[in-house]
């Protein structure tokens, strides 16, 4: 029986930013839990970064625009309550103000 071998982030990145979507300044979009998984969301949001594009977490899918236009809500609604993933990052931020 055969392990299945870990992709390797740089690869892995290297795929996703091939996709013809992004030759022609369109939007990909991935699952959070992969690019945790995968190639870790410091790496992703640097090559994101890298590139000029825009990225946008919304639920569980990480949409990247691959272009450098501004991107504009067009449907507002009323903010959403802080989400149960948001929430520790806040609180650590919130405890480091506190002992600052």
């Amino acid at each position: 029986m055969t392990t299945p071998c870990p992709l390797d982030p740089v690869h892995w990145l290297r795929s996703v930013f091939s996709a013809k979507a992004v030759g022609r300044g369109g939007v990909i979009h991935r699952a959070v839990r992969d690019v945790e998984r995968i190639a870790g969301r410091e790496l992703f949001v640097a090559e994101v970064h890298r590139r000029g594009f825009t990225l946008v977490e919304n639920g569980e899918q990480f949409v990247v625009f691959c272009n450098r236009d501004p991107v504009r809500l067009i449907v507002e609604r009323d903010p959403p309550k802080l989400s149960e993933r948001a929430y520790p990052v806040f609180q650590r931020s919130t405890e480091l103000r506190r002992t600052s």
